[in-house]
C-alpha cells in the first residue's frame, strides 16, 4: 500500500477551513486503502522540519490540503519541488501568480477574459486620514458599493463589501490585518458562479445563492446560510462561456491538476474575479459540488487528482 501525507491546519487565518478539508480528504483515502499520515505544519517551528517529517513518512505523495499563507501561496510548493516530492496542485510559479488577486487579474484580463476595475493598495494610504472626503477620489473610480479584501488571501477571510465612504477606512484598516496589499475592487451587481477545474477540463458550473445578505465568510462556511445549484441554472451559451473562460484563466496562470475559478455574471457579462489553487474539500465545499454533478463521488475527485499529480 502506498503512503500518502495529508497537510491540514497551518498558520494562515484559513487554518480552521483547512483542518476540516484535511480531516475530509485523509478519511476518503483510508477508505480507499492508502495508508495515510496527517501533518500539521503548525506543529514544526520551520519549513525544513516539516519537509524532515514528510521525508521521514516516504510518502508517494504529498496531498496538500491547506489553505492561504505559505501552503498555497507557492513558497511550500517550492520546497517539495526542491526536495523531489510529488504533491497535489499547481507548482509554485503558478500558486505564486494565483494568489496574488491583482497579478492574475492582469494576466487573465490579456488572455481576453473581462475583469471588475480595481485598485491596488500597497500600503494604508488611509491610515492618516480624518475626512472620508479625502479618499473620495477611490469611490469615484470603482463606484459604490464597492469590495474591499487582502490581496492574497481567501476564504472571504477580511472581506468586505463597503457601501458608504465613512466604511471604507475601516474596511481597508481591517483587510490589512491580513495582507501587506489589499484590493479595492468595482462591485458586481448579479449572480456568483464558480467552475472547478480538473486535469484542465471545466466541470459543471456551480452557482453560489446566499439566503441573506452576500458571501460572505458567515455565509459561506455556515450550514443553511446558503444555496448552492449544480449545475446552476444558467443559459447553456453563458455556462460555456464561463467555463472556456475558466479554463483559459487557469492555464493563463500555468495552473494543473485541479481548481477553481470564481466569477460574477451581471446580465449576460462575466467578470472573473480569483483562481484557488487549493479549493476546499469541506462538507460544504465547492469543487466537491462540481465533481458530483458530473457524476464523480469525492473519492473519484481524489483519484483523478493523485492520477494527475504522481510523475509516470
Amino acid at each position: 500500500m502506498k503512503t500518502i501525507v495529508v497537510l491540514k491546519g497551518g498558520n494562515s487565518p484559513e487554518r480552521e477551513i483547512s483542518l476540516v478539508s484535511g480531516t475530509e480528504i485523509a478519511g476518503a483515502l483510508n477508505t480507499l486503502g492508502f495508508i495515510v499520515r496527517e501533518l500539521d505544519p503548525q506543529d514544526y517551528p520551520q519549513l525544513a522540519d516539516l519537509l524532515e517529517a514528510i521525508r521521514a513518512e516516504d510518502p508517494a505523495l504529498v496531498f496538500n490540503g491547506l489553505h492561504g499563507g505559505s501552503g498555497e501561496n507557492g513558497e511550500l510548493q517550492a520546497a517539495l519541488q526542491l526536495a523531489g516530492v510529488p504533491f497535489t496542485g499547481s507548482n509554485a510559479k503558478a500558486s505564486a501568480l494565483a494568489m496574488d488577486k491583482y497579478i492574475s487579474k492582469l494576466i487573465v484580463e490579456q488572455e481576453g477574459v473581462p475583469v471588475a476595475k480595481h485598485i491596488l493598495l500597497r500600503a494604508n494610504l488611509l491610515e492618516d486620514y480624518r475626512d472620508s472626503r479625502d479618499y473620495a477620489a477611490f469611490t469615484e473610480s470603482l463606484g459604490l458599493p464597492l469590495i474591499v479584501k487582502p490581496n492574497d488571501a481567501g476564504s472571504s477571510v477580511g472581506i468586505h463589501l463597503v457601501h458608504t465612504l465613512e466604511e471604507l477606512k475601516p474596511a481597508v484598516a481591517d483587510a490589512f490585518r491580513y495582507c501587506n496589499t489589499v484590493l479595492l475592487e468595482e462591485y458586481i451587481p448579479g449572480r456568483e458562479l464558480t467552475v472547478s477545474i480538473l486535469d484542465g477540463k471545466a466541470l459543471p458550473v456551480v452557482e453560489i445563492r446566499p439566503k441573506a445578505g452576500w458571501y460572505d465568510y458567515q455565509n459561506k462556511y455556515t450550514k443553511g446560510k446558503t444555496e448552492y445549484l449544480a449545475p446552476a441554472p444558467i443559459h447553456e451559451s453563458i455556462a460555456q462561456l464561463v467555463q472556456l473562460y475558466a479554463e483559459r484563466s487557469f492555464w493563463a496562470l500555468g495552473c494543473t491538476v485541479y481548481g477553481r475559478v470564481d466569477f460574477r455574471l451581471n446580465e449576460d457579462r462575466l467578470y472573473f474575479l480569483e483562481v484557488n489553487t487549493l479549493p476546499g474539500m469541506t462538507p460544504l465545499s465547492l469543487t466537491p459540488m462540481a465533481a458530483k454533478a458530473a457524476g464523480l463521488s469525492f473519492c473519484d475527485l481524489l483519484q483523478n487528482i493523485i492520477r494527475s499529480s504522481v510523475p509516470n
